[in-house]
Formats: structure tokens, C-alpha cells, sequence
């Protein structure tokens, strides 16, 4: 739902705009003399090409000053208040890489002290020299489990978030790349 309802938010706007911009350029089909199709379709080009430059002109406005405490205002009065604005905004933010990935050190965590290691992600690292390891689900990494463990249980490995979270999708494929990338076991 965070990664679909962003998208589909944005869909619905540029149809409502051109949708609207195509009723209201609709007289002007009257004034042209072409056959009815080519014009419907030459309305539709112009409304088109009507809704890329005005989210043009609205990028060049937010680049500047003004525009950013217009939008910081406009955020703070009246979309801050509106149930999931924060939460689409900050998933739109972190796709678009504005914000920090949470889980950008990926870790083989052994969870039960038994030699039994599970691919992780270090969400927090707290006072007492422990971790919150993020370990989530294959094929639904969406889901998962949140350890508290001690520094000597983490292997750091030497990938990308990407790629463990491409091995937890695919069930385990791939898993000989990222053992095979040990950089250190945590100091006890």
C-alpha cells in the first residue's frame, strides 16, 4: 500500500488535470478545420504537453526560496493534518533517495547463539553496545523481526542493502555471494 498508493495518488492527478484541460480546450476543436479525429487528438496533445509544463513551472518555483516556505507552509496548515500525508510523503522521499535508507548496513546476525545466521539489516545501534537487527521474511521482506543482540553475534558483510534484500526475495539464491563477503566479526 505505501509503495501503490503514492503512485496511483499521482496517476489520478495528471488524469483529473488532463482530463480537465482537455474540457476546457474542447472549443477550440470548433474553431479548427480538421476531420473531428485529428482534432480530438491534436486537444489532447496540447493538454498533454499543458500538464508536463505546468509540473514544469511548479519544479522551477519549489527550486526556489519563496517556493520552498510556500511549500513548507502548505504542508505545516493544511496536507501535515490529513491521515497517511506524512507517510507517502517520507515514502516518496526515500525512493526518490531524499532520505536516508534505514537499513544501510547489512549484517549475517547469529540470533540464538547456535551458528545458525540469518541475513539482517542494523535499524539502531544502542548505548550498552547492542543492536537492533531488522531480519526480515523471504519472499515478503515487508515483514520480519526485530532482534536485540549482542556486537559479538553480528557478521558485517560487505554488500549492498539491495542485494541482500534481492537474496531474502529469492528465497535464499544467491546467499554463497553474500557469506562470501565477511568484512569483520564484531569485537566482543
Amino acid at each position: 500500500m505505501l509503495v501503490v498508493l503514492p503512485i496511483t495518488i499521482f496517476a489520478f492527478l495528471i488524469n483529473f488535470l488532463f482530463q480537465t484541460l482537455t474540457r476546457l480546450l474542447e472549443p477550440i476543436r470548433n474553431l479548427i478545420e480538421i476531420p473531428l479525429v485529428k482534432a480530438e487528438w491534436l486537444i489532447s496533445l496540447i493538454a498533454l504537453a499543458s500538464v508536463v509544463l505546468l509540473f514544469f513551472v511548479i519544479g522551477l518555483i519549489v527550486q526556489t526560496s519563496f517556493g520552498q516556505k510556500f511549500i513548507r507552509s502548505l504542508e505545516e496548515r493544511f496536507l501535515g493534518p490529513l491521515p497517511f500525508y506524512n507517510v507517502i510523503r517520507e515514502t516518496i522521499q526515500q525512493f526518490f533517495g531524499k532520505n536516508k535508507m534505514p537499513f544501510s548496513e547489512v549484517v549475517a546476525v547469529d540470533v540464538f547463539s547456535n551458528g545458525t545466521r540469518m541475513i539482517g539489516f542494523i535499524s539502531d545501534s544502542l548505548e550498552d553496545d547492542r543492536y537492533a537487527i531488522f531480519v526480515p521474511t523471504g519472499p515478503n521482506p515487508t515483514n520480519g523481526f526485530i532482534f536485540i543482540v549482542e556486537k559479538d553475534q553480528l557478521e558485517h558483510l560487505n554488500v549492498r542493502p539491495e542485494d541482500a534484500m534481492r537474496t531474502i526475495i529469492g528465497v535464499g539464491t544467491g546467499s554463497s555471494d553474500l557469506f562470501n563477503k565477511v568484512v569483520r566479526k564484531a569485537e566482543s
